[in-house]
């Protein structure tokens, strides 16, 4: 064939390589939409810029605030053996057995193997093996394979990264549940503590109702009482005993509950007994910037940690349209006829050494669907982080709004409570000395002990005000010490190679 044809013919060759390279692995424009959001650009409310500035950040014990050494000792058992936070472990295990996978990869690769097989060679006077036909030898080999990835464009670089990262957002999630669990159990702890009290009151108007019952009944006998005053006095005595049954049964569903919560079985919880909390000062903030009041928190920091895996998730795909090229090599014995070890001898040695070149040309859009998969999930990750800050500033405000009312609504309380307390007490005056009759004793009882009720929860809702502040700010778990730089969780670009093969195909 003449050599100008030749070299035409190779011309058109290059040039239909460039346009199939063009057309077939680029990524058409393939990246994520979304960005991260800002924290420091977000409008805060008065409830977050009024708060004070000086205290620092929730201890890790935050629960030692509320003094009560039950609780401190309850939340130390849980923390040790709940099955929430063991599976939590397990999973932060996991993942770093993962990494260490993705690790693994970027290593030397070595692998034996060794064959010893008695062969019976075919007789064949076009096909045969020649000398061999008709013989039976043995036929073993043994070597060991090597290979090595160049990863000249980040791939396994990124995948190990990205496996890390994740590693890294486990932790953080292993925290989240830790802190979720303590916030779970000072809370059901604090209305444990509420039973107690309502059982208080409960007992208190029954024994009062008994004692109004004996009133009643010596007015009657002394001739200045009625039977029907008789029959209002013990008409609530009934209820009375439910309400005691019902806040009873409350008391040992609650005993069952932090058991529970503490992995242990309900006998654990019958040693629990009456709570004794009190808050001596009230959690202050320690800054009113916004990227550093949620900074703190493990469910934001885990949503971090996932920005930056899925960004080295879009670069393992980048690397997938490159050429992949590995380092390749074998040393081995071999050998057919002999003895059954003769392969071992210095003179069966061989070896083969060089580079394997892989390219994708046309694989039917997978790679370009497996980026918009990669692109997809980042996107996905992002808005799952932006909505979690979003949310975070949200329950931080809320609980700094909820505690502030919580101290007004206190001192209210304790005011409806006296002024209760005052009306009773001149009611039962009045009714002793038959200048006024049993409704106006009972009305000025029930106002008392629903204002007593109402100042109780009204104190259990200020102890949990507290328990979701601390919550709201991390907990003091320091998980703001473990976070990807901003630079880790941003949008990764393709490599310029790939990008110019993109401009080819946009040319095109």
């Amino acid at each position: 064939m003449p050599r100008r044809i030749i070299g035409a013919l190779n011309a058109l060759s290059a040039c239909a390589l460039s346009l199939t390279l063009s057309g077939c692995i680029g990524t058409w424009g393939i990246a994520p939409q979304t960005q991260t959001l800002q924290a420091n650009t977000l409008l805060t409310d008065h409830a977050i810029a009024e708060a004070a500035t000086d205290a620092h950040w929730p201890r890790q014990q935050w629960w030692r605030a509320y003094g009560d050494r039950q609780l401190d000792r309850w939340l130390e058992l849980a923390i040790a053996d709940s099955p929430s936070l063991a599976m939590a472990a397990a999973r932060v295990r996991e993942a770093r057995a993962l990494a260490g996978v993705s690790e693994a990869a970027e290593q030397l690769q070595g692998n034996g193997q060794a064959n010893l097989k008695r062969h019976n060679w075919p007789e064949d006077q076009f096909y045969g093996p020649g000398a061999l036909s008709g013989a039976n030898t043995w036929d073993n080999n043994a070597g060991l394979g090597l290979s090595y990835a160049l990863d000249l464009w980040g791939g396994e670089r990124s995948a190990s990264e990205q496996a890390l990262d994740l590693a890294h957002m486990n932790v953080a999630e292993a925290r989240q549940a830790q802190l979720e669990l303590e916030n779970n159990l000072v809370k059901v702890y604090i209305q444990f503590a509420l039973h107690f009290a309502q059982r208080d009151i409960v007992q208190a108007e029954l024994e009062q109702q008994e004692q109004l019952v004996v009133l009643a009944r010596r007015r009657l006998d002394g001739g200045i009482g009625t039977h029907f005053e008789v029959s209002q006095a013990e008409a609530p005595l009934p209820e009375t005993h439910r309400q005691l049954d019902a806040v009873n049964e409350a008391i040992a569903l609650a005993r069952n509950q932090l058991a529970a919560l503490a992995g242990k079985g309900p006998g654990e919880g019958v040693q629990l007994q009456r709570p004794t909390l009190a808050l001596a000062a009230p959690l202050q903030l320690p800054s009113t910037l916004p990227a550093e009041l949620v900074g703190q928190r493990p469910d934001v920091v885990a949503r971090r940690w996932q920005v930056a895996a899925q960004a080295r998730g879009i670069e393992v795909v980048h690397a997938s349209f490159m050429p992949n090229v590995d380092l390749v090599g074998s040393l081995g014995f071999m050998a057919t006829g002999g003895g059954a070890l003769a392969f071992l001898s210095g003179r069966k040695f061989n070896y083969n050494v060089g580079p394997a070149i892989s390219l994708p040309v046309f694989d039917g859009g997978r790679l370009r669907a497996q980026l918009g998969v990669a692109s997809a999930g980042y996107d996905v990750a992002v808005a799952r982080y932006n909505q979690t800050v979003v949310s975070a500033l949200k329950g931080i405000s809320d609980q700094l709004i909820r505690r502030e009312s919580m101290h007004e609504q206190a001192h209210f309380a304790e005011q409806s409570v006296a002024a209760a307390q005052k009306t009773y007490d001149i009611a039962l005056v009045a009714f002793q000395r038959g200048l006024t009759d049993y409704v106006n004793v009972l009305n000025a009882q029930t106002l008392l002990f629903r204002q007593q009720q109402i100042q109780q929860q009204v104190q259990a809702a200020r102890l949990t005000a507290h328990a979701e502040l601390v919550t709201a700010l991390g907990g003091g778990l320091q998980a703001g010490d473990d976070v990807p730089a901003p630079a880790q969780q941003a949008a990764p670009k393709p490599p310029a190679s790939l990008a110019i093969v993109d401009r080819l195909g946009d040319r095109r």
